[in-house]
């Protein structure tokens, strides 16, 4: 099991023979460890109340990559924070500034809400192709 591997186990790999670039050690304990943390951030929980077992890196504080991605757990909001936040959001529009733009801000964030797109795929949506057109005059 993954959560079995000791810092013991692991210099023993990186002490093994064979001479290994610096920086290859570096993306090889980077990888463990980003391995490790998503392990401790999704799943610690589960594996413990399954396995009985604690969920922690291998990888030690001295050999941790410096920008380990340690940001805290995003836990996403509940479906009723989310009804909360666009009834709230839905009432507001008839105040707002600029009432058509506060509206078809509020239709794009709900459909891409109920559609579950992913934000990676959100931001390559291009409004009517403007973007291809505008590229095509020259």
């Amino acid at each position: 099991m993954p959560w079995q591997l000791t810092p013991a186990a692991l210099d023993r790999y990186f002490a093994g023979p064979g001479k290994r670039a610096r920086s290859t050690v570096l993306a090889k304990i980077s990888k463990i460890d980003a391995y490790f943390a998503f392990l401790e951030q999704r799943y610690a929980g589960e594996i413990h109340r399954l396995f009985g077992a604690v969920v922690e890196s291998p990888v030690d504080p001295f050999n941790r990559p410096r920008h380990r991605g340690d940001f805290g757990l995003r836990v996403p909001p509940s479906q009723r924070a989310m009804r909360e936040l666009f009834t709230a959001w839905r009432n507001a529009l008839p105040q707002a500034r600029k009432e058509a733009v506060a509206c078809r801000d509020y239709v794009m964030a709900k459909i891409a809400y109920v559609s579950g797109v992913r934000a990676a795929e959100l931001c390559g949506v291009a409004v009517g192709g403007a973007g291809r057109a505008a590229a095509g005059r020259g």
